[in-house]
């Protein structure tokens, strides 16, 4: 596709979102899971159907027969502004392992910063043990804002961590700063060979792509890519396709402009930095991100679900090779402020609501 023709299919992707229809599905309901949680972040489906949840202010609950309880063992947790207690995965083997993989801030010279800890669930699931940080980001940076963060184990077992550009904008341009950045690591915390910057003089050899400003959604699809969606200014939030050292433009390429209006770099393409695959203007406050791959709704497999923080829905994302448009925006009295979303095991979704603390169920009447 030309560099034309591609601007003008995201242009005409970007309009499609101020006008779909919002409401719940025919034949779908939301039911609550669990209720009473304190501004939940990040959500852990394990093998035997308990759920794991974080919570920002630094406490990781546990739910399982019906009872809500807390797990003790966490790293230390710097609570300030965006910054907490983040993510959580469990890794693929967790039937045999029982390893979790956390992000979350920690802090650090000089501030705090986004890191990735792995841990293993006691056999009473009472607590963490064995914890290891696998990696910190670097240098450590002041201010409370742009965090990310998910975790997500790739195929071949290696981890990707989204990072936030901290509030420093142009960090996300400078390779030998984590900043704004997908980094890939294994699970040992080490460097994988094949990363693209490995071996590199003046770049971070963790960083698999760049130039972002706050990823806080990530999925893979079918095919093992990893999809993320991202916090624009005002204006240009966007869906990216994430591709081996890829830069992704911020802040020299934007859909949006800053909040005083002001225009951003140096427009909306630049040569050497990717197009988003879908961008939203007005921005929704995109979070978590699931590419769906299950049996209970056979007619929205591959499709993307990302919650909006500013808007209250689940946007459904159909996708078109390396571009997507948004088909329809779910939404309910349950949708308000959706945090993280992730498919259960039966195929359902699970989704949190920051603005009442509940994990909340999609599923089929």
């Amino acid at each position: 596709m030309s560099a034309a023709v591609r601007l003008i299919a995201l242009a005409l992707c970007s309009a499609c979102t101020t006008g779909v229809d919002a409401d719940l599905p025919s034949g779908v309901r939301i039911e609550p899971v669990v209720e009473g949680l304190d501004e939940p972040w990040g959500i852990g489906v394990l093998p035997n159907g308990a759920l794991l949840v974080t919570e920002r202010a630094g406490r990781l609950r546990l739910f399982r027969d019906g009872a809500l309880s807390d797990v003790a063992g966490l790293p230390e947790v710097a609570v300030a502004g965006q910054g907490g207690l983040l993510d959580i995965t469990p890794a693929r083997d967790f039937a045999t392992s029982r390893t979790l993989f956390l992000t979350y801030a920690t802090p650090q010279s000089g501030g705090s910063g986004t890191a990735l800890a792995s841990a293993r669930l006691s056999a009473d699931a009472t607590r963490l043990e064995a914890l290891r940080v696998l990696f910190e980001m670097a240098p450590g940076s002041s201010g409370g804002r742009h965090f990310g963060s998910r975790v997500v184990e790739a195929p071949d077992g290696t981890l990707f961590v989204t990072i936030g550009d901290r509030g420093d904008r142009p960090s996300s341009q400078d390779l030998d700063r984590h900043n704004g950045s997908v980094i890939r690591v294994t699970r040992d915390g080490s460097v994988p060979p094949d990363n693209p910057f490995a071996g590199s003089a003046g770049a971070r050899p963790e960083i698999w792509s760049y130039g972002h400003r706050n990823p806080q959604g990530a999925g893979l699809d079918a095919n093992g890519t990893l999809w993320i969606s991202e916090h624009g200014a005002r204006g240009g939030d966007e869906v990216n396709r994430i591709e081996k050292g890829a830069n992704y433009g911020w802040p020299v390429i934007s859909y949006g402009v800053h909040y005083s209006g002001a225009r951003i770099g140096e427009g909306t393409a630049k040569e050497g930095m990717e197009q988003p695959a879908l961008y939203w203007d007005p921005s929704i406050a995109p979070s978590g991100l699931l590419v769906y791959q299950g049996e209970m709704f056979p007619d929205w497999q591959g499709d993307i679900f990302v919650g909006s923080l500013k808007f209250d829905y689940i946007s459904r994302i159909e996708v078109d090779g390396d571009t997507a448009r948004e088909a329809e925006q779910i939404e309910a009295a349950e949708t308000g402020r959706v945090r993280d979303i992730v498919k259960a095991p039966d195929g359902s979704i699970l989704f949190l609501s920051v603005t009442d603390g509940t994990l909340y169920r999609l599923t089929r009447d």
